[in-house]
């Protein structure tokens, strides 16, 4: 069942299980002929941008290429049949590169495909759970900044496709990283660097002349043809492309570059059941894969509903794209989630319904089929080339700036810390860190907005209540919980017993109390009445009055009164102070 917040207005009522509740409303509403042939467009185009950039992620991870293909194909299709967005393309992003890799690194292609059928069934716990709102609760600079690290890491890697670079195997640790790269320097190949700036030239120049057509299948396929050609009549010239990097085996023959055939559905794990030692190892990078398949899937979304005006449902999301890791596993595939540019590419083609999706799919299992002989003579140069963009794009450098500069510290000293343990750590370790600090934070800026105010006598200065003769009055602006209540709280310790007979607590514009301020309010009580006096508690509101109520604070403290507000606060006190002096009470010795 979703949440009625996400439920578009006029749309029917959600049913009761999350699955493929986007479907399910599309065919619910009407779908027609015309709608049919917008999604089919939509899907092609979005198909052809997602071809190239599925081959480039999985090369990025470490997998073949053929892998991120299989991603596109049976989690895009699982995830637009199942989930909860009508918009929202699913397949391989450069957002998962800094988490894959290094399990691909360690546990090679078996651990990388249990890790991502693990991370589909947490997804789904995620959803069956209703957590999907919880991602209005990460922090903007939390986002921000390990979204930066993330394409800082990703730009890392591209330097040796783009430079030619000889560095055998990379290291795990991003210091690592830049140590070999740095190390390899002399080995840069002019050619190499040469395709990849005259790729990133005309990704860059093509979308300014081209509307239509997208910028990364014209320059891919221009730089093909071109390399392909000077090699075939300038046997010099060469560069590494798909085909001499990998090789597979298809009926016992060997083919360069990917295969062209569907694979045979088998556990990720390579037969059997998997040990629990490997589960072990996995659960951790599993659950970071799902925590950020959620987080980017569920911000995608989000930014597709900005662009259409309808409603997404997070749950329902989360289900379909835990599903599709459950699935793209055990087709090859690696682990998915919602990719922002191939659904703001499919809005922006047209695209009426999750049907898209579905066609992109197709269009990705097609191209495969049909072209894998041709993708081979793809310049891997030109795929890093690529994926700097992508990495360009996805870092929002205006954007980092923009708030380093303007926001509070803070928030900054968050964006920096989230950014600066993303690259040099994991993002694991930069989420949790991060939300944590921002937390805190928010926490301390909180308790700075609960006020006090201490009126001791009607002529004070700054006086802005009348007090009658024995009555001090104690105000509290701001929500009393842990981070604020002892301060809010403390001031009483400042009042002599002397000067009163009265207390009014003024809590009108006390908005929450949590059982810690419940805690310090309780102490404050208790210390006047030690001191034989008595406590007026001033127009409490509803939450903080019922949390009073369950607690039974009249009976617990005789001599407490509360009123409906301040002037009647003030009326009683007055008259508790002209009374004997017995009025107030001793303290019960249950106190």
């Amino acid at each position: 069942m979703t949440d009625p917040a996400s439920t578009p207005q006029g749309a029917p009522p959600s049913p009761s299980t999350p699955i493929a509740l986007a479907m399910r409303r599309t065919l619910a509403a009407g779908y027609h002929l015309r709608d049919a042939r917008a999604d089919v467009l939509a899907g092609l185009v979005v198909g052809v941008v997602a071809l190239p950039l599925s081959m480039a992620l999985a090369i990025a991870v470490g997998a073949p290429p053929e892998h991120g293909l299989y991603t596109a194909i049976f989690a895009g299709a699982t995830a637009a049949l199942l989930g909860g967005s009508k918009y929202q393309v699913t397949g391989p992003t450069a957002a998962f590169v800094v988490v894959l890799a290094p399990i691909m690194t360690r546990y090679g292609l078996a651990g990388l495909l249990t890790a991502g059928f693990l991370s589909g069934i947490i997804l789904i716990g995620l959803g069956a759970a209703k957590l999907g709102r919880l991602i209005q609760y990460v922090p903007y600079p939390v986002v921000t900044g390990f979204t930066a690290g993330i394409a800082t890491v990703i730009a890392t890697l591209q330097l040796k496709d783009a430079l030619g670079l000889d560095t055998g195997a990379m290291p795990e640790h991003f210091t690592d990283k830049l140590a070999t790269l740095w190390g390899a320097r002399a080995s840069a190949q002019p050619y190499e660097i040469a395709v990849a700036g005259v790729t990133l030239a005309l990704l860059l120049g093509l979308p300014r002349v081209l509307k239509r057509v997208p910028a990364p299948l014209v320059a891919l396929t221009l730089a093909t043809a071109v390399t392909a050609a000077l090699h075939a009549y300038w046997p010099a010239f060469s560069v590494s492309t798909i085909g001499t990097r990998f090789h597979s085996v298809v009926h016992g023959v060997e083919v360069a570059g990917i295969p062209p055939i569907v694979p045979s559905p088998a556990t990720p794990w390579g037969g059997g059941l998997p040990s629990f030692a490997l589960i072990r190892d996995l659960l951790q990078p599993a659950v970071a894969i799902a925590l950020l398949g959620a987080i980017e899937s569920l911000l995608s979304a989000v930014i597709a509903d900005g662009m259409t005006g309808k409603k997404h449902d997070p749950n329902a999301e989360l289900v379909g794209l835990g599903i599709a890791n459950l699935v793209a596993p055990i087709f090859g595939g690696i682990a998915a989630t919602g990719a922002l540019a191939r659904t703001a590419t499919n809005v922006r083609s047209g695209a009426h319904s999750p049907i898209a999706a579905i066609v992109h799919s197709f269009v990705v299992l097609g191209a495969m089929l049909a072209l894998a002989p041709l993708v081979s003579y793809l310049p891997m140069a030109s795929l890093a080339a690529l994926l700097l963009l992508v990495a360009w794009n996805m870092s929002e450098a205006r954007q980092f700036v923009d708030m380093a500069r303007v926001a509070p510290k803070s928030d900054v000293f968050v964006l920096v810390l989230c950014f600066l343990l993303t690259v040099f750590f994991d993002m694991v370790v930069a989420i949790t860190v991060g939300f944590l600090t921002a937390a805190v934070l928010f926490m301390r800026r909180m308790a700075e907005l609960t006020e006090t105010r201490l009126q001791l006598d009607s002529i004070e200065e700054g006086a802005q209540r009348d007090l009658p003769e024995g009555v001090v009055l104690y105000e509290i602006h701001g929500p009393l919980f842990f981070g604020a209540a002892q301060t809010a709280m403390g001031a009483l310790h400042s009042i002599r017993s002397d000067d009163y007979r009265v207390l009014v607590l003024n809590l009108g514009e006390v908005p929450a109390i949590d059982a810690t301020g419940l805690v310090a309010l309780e102490s404050a009580i208790k210390r006047v009445r030690q001191n034989h006096k008595c406590v007026v508690i001033a127009g409490p509101l509803p939450k903080p009055r019922s949390i009073f109520d369950k607690v039974r604070l009249e009976q617990r403290f005789p001599g407490l009164k509360l009123a409906p507000d301040l002037d009647a606060a003030l009326e009683l006190a007055g008259e508790i102070a002209r009374g004997p002096a017995s009025s107030s009470g001793a303290a019960s010795a249950s106190e």
